[in-house]
């Protein structure tokens, strides 16, 4: 069974003061817990309708039952288990290779699928603004599909960290140059911004490089991608360059 203040704690990570109090977060599904599992996560707790996990010391597994799995969930169709884990200590960020920042990212599913392409694609380091989404969202862990554990992730100040870098820096505007006719290095910083306002004015200005996708249709009226999506496009060009 699940305590009452088990699903007290539970649910108040769903808020990220809580998480950051507690400096705890959780998973859901069998696919993202097994591989937060064998990770350097380290599991506080796992919460399971089946006997799925027979590798994990029986003192932090808990069978519960779909009703009290339900009582805890973040998802409207609960899967079959839920772990908790610490937070980690955040890893010291090593600038070098490609870096993907994010300037304001505010939706967790564009989070999550981001920390996913960047493992895809061997980027190691994302840097996330202050005001992005937080990491242990429970729908941006659910988004990462594991990925999570794969991917450094550091917040912090933006423009500072721009301001400081010796790395090339480039910025995706509608407006850049095409970026498939662009000579792309192997080292830089690639800057994504919010969904609705893109990239920043203040981030703008420290910008050293501009570049764009191109639309290839007739009507040339679509506004723009959505922010996971350009990310993808992005990451497989410079890495095919």
């Amino acid at each position: 069974m699940v305590s009452k203040n088990q699903i007290k704690l539970i649910t108040s990570l769903q808020q990220k003061k809580y998480r950051k109090q507690e400096q705890l977060f959780f998973a859901e599904g069998v696919k993202v817990v097994q591989e937060l599992l064998h990770s350097n996560f380290e599991l506080q707790d796992l919460f399971t309708t089946k006997q799925d996990f027979l590798t994990v010391p029986k003192n932090k597994v808990h069978a519960i039952s779909e009703v009290e799995l339900k009582k805890i969930s973040a998802l409207t169709t609960p899967n079959t288990c839920l772990a908790v884990f610490k937070i980690p200590k955040v890893k010291e960020m090593v600038e070098k290779g490609l870096i993907v920042a994010l300037d304001d990212v505010r939706d967790p599913g564009n989070l999550g699928t981001i920390i996913r392409l960047c493992d895809w694609f061997g980027i190691e380091t994302l840097f996330c603004s202050e005001e992005s989404v937080d990491i242990y969202n429970p729908k941006v862990v659910q988004a990462t599909m594991g990925s999570i554990s794969r991917v450094n992730v550091v917040y912090g100040n933006l423009e500072t960290f721009l301001s400081q870098t010796k790395l090339p820096v480039f910025g995706t505007f509608m407006d850049g140059n095409n970026i498939y006719q662009e000579e792309l290095p192997k080292e830089g910083i690639i800057i994504m911004g919010n969904e609705a306002n893109g990239i920043s004015t203040s981030v703008e200005k420290l910008v050293s490089e501009r570049i764009a996708i191109p639309r290839f249709g007739n009507l040339q009226v679509t506004e723009s991608l959505n922010v996971a999506t350009a990310t993808a496009i992005i990451l497989s060009e410079f890495k095919r360059k």
